[in-house]
């Protein structure tokens, strides 16, 4: 059965020998997932929900990015929606998935529930994303088509996750998984308008995986043929799935170790023409003002998605390619602030965003998902034309930030929230997770609190 031997190797890992690159990996998903966290606690719909959510908090083990005591769920539903918010947070490629909003925000909240130690925490990171990233490999492509996978694969890493700090048996683990597969959930559509939902996808996978997962250690059951039963998860939704996929190298091939980590804060489809762009733009000292046309190919699934020249509000621009390549050509970079009200309506980069023309290559579509290409051409007033192919992104496996360019990354999402001193100290304490005896960093924002008066 499929769910025993998924399940076989979580109740293996927890208590095995764990590699040093396998624990600085986990460590590294940790500390990107709290870049992320701290600016999308700030804004909404994590400040909303906490309004929602007001009789769960200011009571149980767990913490919200804020410093606020709040019950599991609580914890694991703001802290996941809000690490999904600024659009910065990991990827597993070849999954289409972001695995850090949901496992490491579940795993997270139990570990301070149960006032586990920080190895254990890391443990717990390292089962939900082997569990998830494979079963979102088995259902890719076809998934990707209707479900966001963050939601739907990632209520399962989160069940993983919580499964693992409570110390689930086989058994239960096996229920916590088939549990969450039925709650699995996040469309599409919620990434075509001006709305909030999708943010609350990463927030619900980690709700109700983590609600999966403490119900079956209480001796709830689930079916544990809900993955590959006739009526059950992948018949509902995917299409020519390969369940192999699931199980393949669990416990010897980490893929912890392959994340991508975004080098800008915007969808990680828009991300190869970004990357050309800007090479495009700093090898050839390109002016925005001197650009005649842009032409973009890259892959069908990622336009599917992204291709929008008309953009309305900063969630929308956010998925468009149109939008972010030509802010990085006016600004040199789509960092937070390239989604401001005073951004989002610069006339400089509306006027370039009319000038960019995007098609479906049908080479690169065929590599997706386990390539993430682009090609860029730029045709210069003068008649000059500067061609680019960008074969993976800045951030992916075969091009990935050092640690120096994610602590980078870390200090210029966090410093403005919490100021230098607590965000040096938090980070150094997320290199050091494994070493620590519980899991009570309170991300540096009491500290901040204090210091501010």
């Amino acid at each position: 059965m499929l769910l025993g031997k998924i399940a076989d190797y979580a109740v293996r890992e927890q208590k095995a020998a764990l590699a040093p690159e396998v624990v600085h990996h986990a460590k590294r998903a940790v500390i990107d997932w709290c870049a992320s966290l701290l600016p999308g606690s700030r804004i909404a719909p994590a400040v909303l929900l906490e309004e929602a959510l007001a009789e769960d908090l200011d009571r149980g083990r767990a913490r919200l990015a804020g410093g606020r005591r709040a019950t599991l769920r609580a914890a694991a539903l703001i802290n996941g929606t809000a690490s999904h918010s600024v659009e910065f947070d990991d990827i597993y490629r070849d999954a289409g998935y972001h695995p850090g909003s949901p496992v490491i925000s579940a795993a997270l909240a139990a570990a301070q529930a149960q006032g586990a130690s920080g190895e254990a925490f890391l443990r717990a990171v390292i089962v939900g994303y082997e569990v998830s990233t494979r079963i979102g490999e088995a259902v890719m492509p076809a998934h990707y088509k209707y479900w966001h996978t963050t939601g739907t694969v990632g209520t399962l890493g989160a069940a993983a996750a919580v499964a693992t700090v409570l110390g689930c048996s086989r058994e239960q683990f096996m229920h916590a998984l088939a549990t969450a597969a039925t709650f699995a959930a996040g469309l599409q559509q919620a990434f075509r308008s001006q709305a909030m939902s999708k943010p609350l996808h990463g927030g619900h996978a980690a709700d109700a995986g983590a609600m999966a997962a403490m119900a079956a250690a209480k001796g709830v059951t689930g079916a544990l043929d809900i993955l590959e039963g006739e009526l059950g998860f992948a018949a509902a939704m995917s299409a020519g799935v390969d369940w192999s996929k699931a199980t393949h190298g669990l416990g010897t091939d980490y893929h912890i170790v392959n994340i991508t980590f975004k080098n800008h804060g915007c969808c990680g489809h828009n991300f190869p023409a970004i990357d050309a762009a800007l090479l495009l733009k700093r090898e050839h000292a390109l002016s925005h003002e001197n650009i005649a046309k842009i032409r973009i190919a890259t892959y069908q699934a990622g336009l599917d998605i992204v291709d929008n020249d008309r953009p309305q509000g900063e969630y929308q621009a956010k998925f468009s390619i149109q939008y972010t390549v030509a802010h990085a050509l006016v600004h040199g970079s789509v960092r937070l602030n390239a989604f401001s009200p005073e951004r989002l309506a610069d006339p400089e980069v509306r006027a370039l965003m009319r000038k960019i023309g995007c098609v479906a290559d049908p080479e690169l579509s065929r590599g997706y998902p386990g390539q993430r290409a682009a090609r860029i051409e730029i045709e210069t007033a003068d008649g000059r034309c500067f061609g680019h192919f960008q074969p993976t992104r800045k951030g992916d496996p075969g091009m990935p930030l050092t640690d120096e360019e994610l602590n980078d990354k870390f200090l210029e999402l966090c410093v403005p929230v919490i100021g230098e001193a607590a965000t040096r100290k938090l980070l150094g304490e997320l290199w050091k997770l494994e070493t620590l005896r519980s899991c009570e960093f309170d991300y540096g924002a009491r500290a901040a609190a204090r210091a501010a008066g």
